[in-house]
């Protein structure tokens, strides 16, 4: 080493300080990769991508192939630097240059390669996966060596060294990402895939059409009043039921009734023999399981019940799907319904609309955890049937009771824009 050069080690240095840098810097880009882009790219063919995946198949084996060589060359440099200061300044030297190697690594071979690669890890790991992969061919024995003194060791401390695999994302998570995704996925797009992920927190009961509003066919109706619902509904299928929605007979497809209504026999007995079973749902199925039941049974069309076996309301395919597309109408007077804006910044709301389309339509944060509507929330709050006049806070908003029928608030004025942080 006496006879090399002071030129020759300088640029022995250099080289060893970057090379340094760059299992430094690759170690960081391998480990902080984004796994699900890159497998994405590996499965369009993205040979840098697919040589990264390979390697941290066995993150074990990557992580002593790197630390094998970053030590190596740090040694190594350290000793071809002392070299240097003994040269230069005598035994003196020795501590300038431990002194200076320490911060010449720390800044150009740790912390400026660590931070680029975080900062652009694809750039930095997908063509170092070109090096590391014949690399670890080649020292393969050295580093099995390494892996199994290593994962021996973490087997004494109860570590599973195998156990590397990669967790599935859970839906919070996945709801998580969405969340983050910026860049050319559509915000529309992105509420979607919100709406999907949200369909195993919403059950049938929040997004029925109440009992009070059900429109059906009463088979003890006058005949003549009868034939003028099938003619002017403007729903595809109609529950039928005597008396009252109890006792339901079952729902008449709409859409095959006008060949039976150009018949001049056509009679109750005609009608009752093209009503279908019904199909009830219980009131806590999530969306995401009726979804697949509506898939599974060739539904479309189902009545809630309770425990009981009450009646609550009714839910279609159109009603479950609006909750991951959004509303399929496109008149805008129909975006909010039950919903008056007024001149003085607040709203008239029906006290049967929902508490989920108002969130949803108007951006307010009621609690959704509890009654389902604003009558609900209102009454509920209150313990009691309130009379015209009443004010209350609900979640900050403050509510100004407009009108009750009896038993329910039928309209509340609701002031969004003094709600309290």
């Amino acid at each position: 080493m006496d006879d090399v050069p002071l030129s020759v080690l300088f640029l022995l240095l250099v080289v060893l300080i970057f090379l340094s840098a760059f299992f430094s810097g690759s170690e960081t880009g391998l480990m902080t990769l984004n796994r699900y882009r890159m497998r994405h790219l590996a499965r369009e063919g993205h040979a840098g991508a697919a040589r990264a995946r390979k390697l941290l198949q066995r993150p074990d084996r990557l992580l002593g192939l790197i630390l094998l060589g970053n030590n190596f060359v740090n040694i190594l440099a350290s000793a071809i630097a002392t070299v240097i200061a003994l040269r230069l300044l005598g035994e003196i030297g020795i501590a300038v240059a431990t002194g200076l190697l320490t911060l010449v690594i720390l800044i150009f071979a740790e912390v400026t390669p660590k931070t680029l690669a975080a900062l652009h890890p694809e750039r930095i790991a997908f063509p170092a996966a070109w090096v590391y992969e014949p690399l670890l061919r080649l020292i393969y024995p050295l580093v099995w060596v390494v892996n199994w003194l290593s994962n021996n060791l973490l087997r004494l401390f109860g570590v599973d060294p195998e156990a590397h695999g990669e967790k599935p994302l859970t839906s919070e998570e996945l709801r998580s990402v969405v969340l983050e995704t910026g860049g050319p996925l559509p915000k529309r797009y992105r509420r979607m895939l919100l709406s999907v992920l949200e369909l195993e927190r919403v059950t049938v009961e929040d997004i029925m059409v109440p009992r009070n509003e059900v429109v059906g066919l009463d088979l003890d109706d006058d005949w003549d009043e009868i034939l003028q619902q099938l003619a002017s509904s403007q729903y595809a299928r109609l529950p039928v039921f005597r008396e009252n929605l109890d006792h339901v007979i079952g729902y008449v497809h709409l859409r095959k009734m006008p060949r039976l209504l150009l018949q001049e026999s056509f009679t109750r007995a005609d009608l009752e023999g093209a009503i279908r079973p019904p199909y009830f749902i219980p009131a806590g199925t999530p969306l995401n399981t009726q979804l697949h039941n509506f898939q599974r049974m060739k539904r479309r069309f189902g009545l809630v019940v309770n425990e009981y076996g009450d009646i609550l309301g009714l839910v279609t395919m159109e009603d479950l799907l609006e909750e991951i597309v959004g509303e399929f109408t496109t008149d805008p007077a129909d975006t909010i319904k039950d919903v008056f804006p007024q001149e003085d910044g607040s709203f008239l709301v029906d006290g049967s609309a929902t508490i989920r389309d108002l969130n949803r339509s108007l951006g307010w944060q009621f609690p959704t955890d509890g009654p389902k509507t604003l009558n609900g929330l209102i009454i509920d709050y209150l313990e009691s049937i309130p009379e015209p006049g009443t004010t209350v806070r609900l979640a900050g908003y403050p509510v100004e009771v407009v009108q009750t029928t009896g038993n329910a608030v039928k309209m509340a004025r609701v002031y969004p824009e003094m709600r309290a942080e």
